[in-house]
């Protein structure tokens, strides 16, 4: 996946255009799920997707959300993996405002997320951990309660098919990042909810996203 988006695939926002619609939510009056960073603070959030999807694409979306609101981020990686400067640019997103850490494990990774949320400085914190998920339940327990006490989203971003298991037992929100093409350079990125403890699964968040100038 980082590969093919590597090569020109990454969806920008922003600049050239984004268009959101409407949630879409199975029927039942408590069922009001968002995709947005003040719903999904407090809590673990996992988003995954495996192949060509939007995972980027949407922790983008949060990423720019959250700048909007006036909200510190920082983007925590692996030396192996990292978002495409330019694309993230063009999204809107601020750059020089966004904290950016490069650790050399997945480990490394939730004790880096570890520290900058006990300053409680930030209010989202995106852990980009690849295909490798090794966390300790007590790392991962510590990340839930600093989430908790500081109204962090700390989003963990995963490369796993749907029926593979949660990174965590304490993730709170569980989306699958998908991803489909439309006419022209025009794509489809929906995050699904696979589980949500405090609405149920089943509800969507759709955009409508622009590809970068090469796929028009």
């Amino acid at each position: 996946m980082r590969a093919v988006e590597r090569a020109g695939l990454r969806l920008s926002m922003g600049k050239y255009l984004v268009r959101p619609i409407p949630s879409r939510l199975p029927t039942g009056p408590s069922q009001t799920g968002e995709f947005t960073r003040a719903d999904l603070s407090g809590r673990l959030v996992e988003i995954s997707g495996w192949g060509p999807t939007a995972l980027l694409t949407l922790a983008s979306w949060l990423v720019l959300e959250a700048q909007m609101e006036g909200e510190t981020v920082a983007w925590i990686s692996t030396r192996e993996s990292s978002f495409y400067p330019p694309d993230m640019e063009e999204a809107g997103v601020d750059l020089g405002a966004m904290a950016v850490v490069r650790c050399p494990d997945a480990r490394g990774v939730a004790r880096a997320a570890d520290r900058l949320a006990r300053s409680g400085a930030f209010g989202l914190l995106v852990l980009d951990l690849g295909a490798t998920t090794d966390l300790s339940l007590s790392l991962q327990t510590r990340l839930a309660g600093l989430a908790r006490a500081h109204d962090i989203a700390l989003v963990f971003l995963t490369e796993k098919s749907e029926d593979a298991p949660s990174v965590s037992p304490l993730v709170s929100v569980r989306l699958r990042a998908e991803r489909l093409g439309l006419d022209g350079a025009l794509f489809s990125c929906r995050a699904y909810a696979i589980k949500d403890k405090r609405r149920g699964p089943g509800w969507s968040r759709e955009f409508i996203c622009h590809g970068p100038p090469g796929l028009c």
